[in-house]
């Protein structure tokens, strides 16, 4: 919802004359009029040996034109080091290993996961695979053993991409979860070991030279995960036709123009670092920056300045922690390069859309997307005016509607203004083709020709949508999506624990945290040691981005007749909201 403070948040309107490049998108009647998939279609390649192929688009068209010695990659270690990979370069290893696949048995369609940070190998793995036609899953590094191992049981890796020290951290322990994984392979290992083989080796090993077969646009090449209320993650599943998406959006949403210098600090391990860290900017040949050291502020004010970055994508948490350094912190810094600048991950408030203008001379500019979507969906585009707060207005092609169900089983659009769920006309390239193994709960997010998003909004009369919440307690933290089921999973895995539930609590910097409850077993204390030693237990199962912030101790946990864990109950006494229809409860000692 808007601010109360109209002055301070009123509409940002942009006049023509203040654009230091014509924006891609300058008419959005006049686009979303004309535009058509099968048009935008046209504007990538297809390949010689027949379809179209995420990475052909992403790097062999352009090492085999006039951008081949441009820099497509420019990555910045976490020690300052630099290194810059053309587009010819790129063409190069990312052949090397796809052959180095294919000498090892790999076929399309075989599960290739890579665990990495973000070094120049993650990148070259995922192109790589993808050009020999395997299912690419890239997973955050940050995550503990058992997301890790979970993930890889679902999606049935056959190859992994580590490090040395990541392997045996986290992975080596549970392999004998992994009955389909064949090989491992170590980008920082000089000789093959037990159980495991050498990148140096065998992408040395392997030909310069390779020649991407015949590639269906339905084919799957992307499988990312993202959790739900209750069970596992799901396996999202996306096709090589996704790249007609991230290339359009890249062109309006984010505005990328031929000689651009594009930052996005999201890390691949999650959908928007793979749609927007990899494919898009090198789909339009552009430069793409590629920082290995996480968050810090004075760091990415030097990335800004001194890489001259045009385009920044990054995240409201980002953003919020930048705000609490103050803009003053940002005037010594050469960002005069920098023209646009966007946000993802979660709702971007209104306040931190107007301290762009004091701090970069520009509002950031949010938009709206989901790991099912694909790519961005609703965006505040370059050229049009911002109302502080929204999340804009459906790109060209999308169709997107606030709509609830009626008593015949469909859904029915409602009047601008009014609350409901945000739905989208199916269709576009980047849509799910499903979750793997889980056809039912795909079909679950689907009514007629309707994709259910599972977000509250509203759109008003200018056509603006509006983020409301979300209709079901997956948490957000730091733009990650977290699972409850995943994190109570963990703490029931100590001896102590009877029952646990978690919440996402509001922070003014992640978003939210997770917080859970827990009660324990007799015989055990619920006291700050034991609370230690359970924040301890999750961060090592789970990894910290995904393990819990407070835990809260409780004799009971609230539950249903039929035994759930009341979770929308504790969130409600947490933050002091209604707490509902208590009907169903039957025990709630505190």
């Amino acid at each position: 919802m808007p601010p109360p403070d109209a002055a301070r948040y009123a509409t940002i309107h942009k006049a023509r004359s203040t654009f230091a490049v014509a924006p891609n998108l300058l008419d959005y009647g006049a686009a979303c009029a004309a535009f058509s998939w099968d048009r935008a279609r046209k504007d990538l390649s297809d390949l010689p040996s027949g379809g179209l192929n995420i990475a052909y688009e992403a790097v062999d068209r352009h090492a085999r034109g006039p951008r081949a010695e441009r820099v497509a990659l420019r990555w910045i270690g976490k020690a300052g080091e630099r290194r810059d990979i053309t587009y010819r370069e790129l063409a190069a290893s990312t052949n090397r290993f796809a052959n180095a696949l294919q000498s090892m048995g790999a076929k399309a369609g075989d599960g290739v996961f890579v665990l990495l940070g973000r070094v120049p190998e993650l990148y070259v793995a995922m192109l790589g695979a993808l050009k020999a036609k395997c299912v690419v899953s890239p997973l955050f590094s940050a995550f503990g053993p058992e997301p890790i191992a979970t993930r890889m049981e679902i999606g049935e890796a056959r190859v992994l991409v580590t490090t040395e020290a990541l392997y045996r951290r986290k992975v080596e322990a549970l392999r004998e979860r992994l009955p389909k994984l064949d090989c491992v392979i170590l980008v920082d290992a000089d000789q093959d070991g037990e159980g495991t083989l050498s990148w140096r080796k065998l992408t040395q090993a392997s030909s310069e030279t390779f020649e991407i077969q015949a590639t269906d646009p339905q084919e799957t090449a992307l499988l990312h995960f993202t959790s739900g209320t209750t069970g596992r993650p799901k396996g999202v599943i996306h096709v090589h036709e996704a790249v007609v998406t991230h290339y359009m959006t890249g062109l309006y949403a984010l505005d990328l123009h031929e000689n651009d210098r594009f930052w996005c600090t999201a890390d691949p391990g999650w959908v928007t670092g793979t749609s927007y860290g990899v494919i898009a900017p090198l789909v339009h040949g552009v430069t793409n920056i590629v920082v290995e050291a996480e968050f810090d502020a004075p760091t990415w004010y030097g990335v800004l300045a001194q890489d001259k970055v045009s385009v920044w994508y990054t995240a409201p948490t980002a953003i919020r922690m930048m705000m609490k350094l103050g803009a003053a912190a940002v005037k010594d810094y050469d960002l005069s390069a920098l023209r646009f600048a966007a946000s993802v991950g979660e709702p971007l408030n209104a306040e931190a859309v107007v301290w762009g203008m004091e701090a970069f001379g520009m509002p950031f500019h949010d938009n709206w997307w989901q790991t099912e979507t694909g790519g961005i969906m609703i965006a505040n585009f370059a050229s049009m005016d911002i109302k502080p707060g929204s999340m804009g207005r459906p790109l060209p092609g999308i169709e997107a509607a606030i709509v609830r169900r009626n008593s015949d089983g469909g859904v029915e659009t409602v009047s601008a203004g009014e609350e409901g769920e945000l739905a989208l006309r199916s269709g576009w390239p980047s849509m799910m083709r499903g979750y793997l193994h889980e056809e039912a709960r795909y079909k679950k997010c689907f009514l007629g020709e309707w994709y259910l998003t599972g977000d509250l909004a509203r759109c008003d009369q200018d056509g603006y949508f509006w983020f409301v919440g979300r209709a079901d307690d997956v948490i957000k933290s730091s733009g990650h999506l977290i699972g409850p089921f995943e994190v109570e999973s963990a703490l029931m895995e100590h001896p102590a624990v009877a029952e646990a539930a978690v919440i996402g609590k509001p922070d003014p910097i992640a978003g939210e945290i997770v917080k859970a409850f827990v009660a324990l077993r007799l015989g055990f204390d619920a006291d700050e040691a034991m609370r230690k030693e359970l924040l301890g237990h999750a961060r090592k199962r789970l990894g910290a981005a995904v393990a819990p912030k407070e835990i809260e101790f409780r004799v009971n946990l609230p539950k249903t007749r039929s035994g759930k864990i009341m979770r929308r109950l504790l969130k409600a006494r947490e933050l002091g909201m209604p707490e509902g229809d208590l009907s169903t409860l039957e025990s709630d000692e505190r």
